[in-house]
């Protein structure tokens, strides 16, 4: 049983409305804001929903059950963190996207569990496109195979709607554009080839607080934007 995350954070003062509305304002009509709430407390997040925002993404399993259980139900939430097969089933019953699928035998997992939920969970496949050893994510070729494999097709409760992947965390914007330019690059490719009669494929989650405005202008339909709304954190 997953226990009651531990919230030991003294978020940086924000004017947390203020910020989420000077985000979205900037953003074009077909970019999605995801706010992210890592280690920020309910209270904390609830000014954000005030605004009317509902798009809320966590990195950890744990925290994400303890804020579900905690925030109104009409939250849409999303795990954008790396996941372990043996959590989802925690998180199966209500998690509207997973961003961050890296395996077949990761998305058979979230198939099966979300069939015993009987729901279909939506999914992004998460790629490698750092140049950082710590960042999970398939290579080209690695999704290439996962897409043309047998088994993929015997998957009913799960649905691919797009890609996710995270850029080098560096000051070289260019790299992180390449990055990106990459991404977009193979988001469309594999629109073309496998999903081209799938209206649904239309999601590329790329691009966090540091560099969300190159992402979106090299394609991104989905950004994860914490520190920019929050502030910074400042564990105890």
């Amino acid at each position: 049983m997953v226990k009651d995350y531990i919230f030991a954070v003294k978020p940086m003062q924000m004017n947390i409305p203020e910020q989420i509305e000077a985000i979205k304002r900037e953003l074009p009509p077909h970019v999605k804001l995801v706010a992210v709430t890592k280690t920020h407390p309910v209270d904390t997040i609830m000014q954000a929903y005030s605004t009317g925002h509902k798009i809320f993404g966590e990195n950890k399993v744990q925290e994400l059950v303890s804020k579900y259980d905690l925030m109104p139900k009409d939250v849409e939430w999303h795990l954008i963190g790396h996941l372990q097969t043996n959590k989802v089933k925690y998180i199966a019953p209500f998690v509207s996207l997973i961003h961050s699928v890296d395996s077949l035998k990761l998305l058979s997992v979230i198939d099966k569990e979300a069939q015993k939920c009987n729901r279909i969970i939506d999914c992004l496949l998460q790629v490698y496109i750092a140049s950082e050893e710590t960042k999970f994510g398939l290579s080209a070729d690695e999704l290439h195979e996962l897409l043309q494999s047998p088994e993929l097709e015997q998957l009913q409760n799960v649905r691919v709607c797009g890609l996710m992947g995270m850029a080098t965390f560096t000051d070289n914007m260019q790299q992180v554009r390449m990055e990106f330019r990459f991404l977009k690059n193979l988001f469309d490719e594999v629109k073309l080839r496998y999903f081209s009669a799938k209206p649904w494929f239309k999601d590329l989650s790329m691009g966090m607080s540091n560099d969300y405005r190159i992402a979106v202008e090299e394609g991104s339909t989905m950004v994860r934007i914490g520190t920019n709304i929050f502030g910074h954190r400042s564990y105890t």
